[in-house]
């Protein structure tokens, strides 16, 4: 139980704080987000789908029970364990998880014992939570962005690696977002010292072939980490385009210069020429495939700079498939967005499995956000930040109280965002939502 204070203010001796005003609630918004989870009929979803191996006699919670609050933590702000030995006391946690909040020691304990059986269990949820919005949105094209981030380690955490491109040792793991909902479709964690290609193709592979018996115009797009044999194969293989940038090297350089327009040219203005290679293949590639060259001669300068885009798109002109591809950038704000606002890169255990739990069960809160922004939350609000989200809608300020069997949760008077509040739940609850 907290400690209670007593304390006078010093500048008006008239105001006396403590915290003993009862059963008082600091995120009553957490409802919002147990009606939402209702409506996808989410507990149902769990009880199919986990599969945590528990080897315990006498427990108070489920394995599904404690990710669930897990997932109720990340979604409020709350990423440190320990949170939970606060939130107990917490009614609004209480009513949202329906059954008391585990404690800090219980929640370490399921985080370190989730087997690989779990781990592919949990990935398939948060991959479920994608495929759910991509259906209620009816999207009829999927741009697949692939790319890989770092997460810092501490420690001896098992299979932490120095990163020569971060020049820290962590790890490196592999995401990969629909550009079009936000959603994150796939991620795997891999030990820092991997290359960013190493793996990719089997994670790509895994991740089209969700895509299989659908009618989703699938689109691929990469860096130049990318710009692998494998990575062309499995988007041929799967009937998908790609648009990937690529590293220069000395053959292309040479036919880039080779290809340069001589003529009467304004050398105080910028020049851009674009040329298209057709025939193009070295020996590892499966096939020759477009590649897209733009050559750009800054103002003053008298040589060429030359970048290079590989494609299987064969409609597009050379400024179309760049536009595309630099489209990409907005990866880099839903990657800051997993790992600031949902710590995705949080490396808080010894072991690489349990690091690699907390990392899924972060990309599964975040994609119940990203399905909350795409079908409930007003247009003002789907590109918000999570902290946005938090402020208007979670971190709400209420008093609970029971009566005649009934348990009543009384909403601020001057709650600054209470239309928004009863706008989204008017919304949660009138929503028709295919189950998951």
């Amino acid at each position: 139980m907290s400690t209670l204070h007593h304390k006078q203010l010093l500048f008006n001796k008239q105001i006396k704080i403590s915290n003993d005003g009862g059963e008082l609630a600091n995120d009553a918004g957490t409802l919002l987000l147990a009606e939402f989870l209702h409506q996808l009929h989410f507990d149902q979803f769990l009880e199919t789908n986990l599969r945590f191996k528990d080897g315990r006699k006498y427990c108070t919670f489920t394995m599904n029970d404690l990710f669930k609050q897990l997932l109720f933590q990340l979604l409020a702000g709350y990423s440190q364990d320990q949170s939970a030995n606060t939130l107990a006391q917490a009614a609004d946690f209480n009513l949202a998880l329906k059954q008391a909040v585990a404690s800090q020691p219980t929640l370490s304990r399921f985080i370190n014992h989730v087997s690989a059986t779990g781990l592919f269990s949990v990935k398939s949820v948060m991959i479920s939570l994608a495929h759910l919005v991509l259906g209620q949105l009816n999207q009829h094209q999927l741009i697949l962005d692939l790319d890989s981030t770092h997460a810092d380690t501490f420690g001896n955490q098992e299979k932490s690696a120095y990163n020569g491109h971060y020049q820290t040792n962590g790890y490196h793991p592999l995401l990969a977002f629909d550009a079009l909902s936000g959603c994150l479709l796939n991620a795997q964690l891999r030990p820092g010292n991997r290359y960013t290609s190493q793996g990719a193709t089997k994670f790509l592979l895994r991740g089209l072939r969700a895509y299989d018996q659908s009618s989703l115009d699938v689109l691929v797009r990469g860096d130049s980490g990318f710009a692998a044999p494998g990575i062309y194969r499995a988007c041929d293989k799967k009937q998908a385009k790609f648009v990937i940038r690529m590293k220069a090297n000395r053959q292309l350089q040479s036919r880039a210069e080779r290809l340069i327009q001589v003529g009467d040219h304004d050398f105080s203005e910028t020049e851009v020429q674009w040329h298209v290679l057709q025939d193009y293949c070295p020996q590892s590639w499966p096939r020759p495939y477009r590649v897209i060259i733009r050559s750009t001669r800054p103002a003053g300068n008298l040589l060429f700079d030359h970048e290079f885009i590989v494609t299987n798109l064969e409609e597009l002109s050379g400024p179309q498939v760049f536009a595309l591809y630099q489209q990409r950038g907005s990866m880099e704000d839903l990657i800051k967005e997993v790992k600031r606002g949902f710590h995705f890169d949080k490396t808080d255990s010894s072991s690489f499995n349990a690091n690699e739990f907390r990392m899924l069960v972060a990309g599964t809160a975040y994609n119940i956000l990203q399905a909350m922004k795409n079908l409930v939350l007003p247009p003002e609000l789907k590109h918000a930040q999570v902290e946005t989200i938090r402020f208007k809608l979670l971190h709400l300020a209420a008093k609970v109280t029971h009566h005649a069997h009934q348990i009543w949760v009384h909403l601020s008077q001057t709650n600054v965002f209470d239309k928004l509040f009863w706008q989204t739940l008017f919304k949660i609850q009138n929503i028709k939502i295919y189950p998951l």
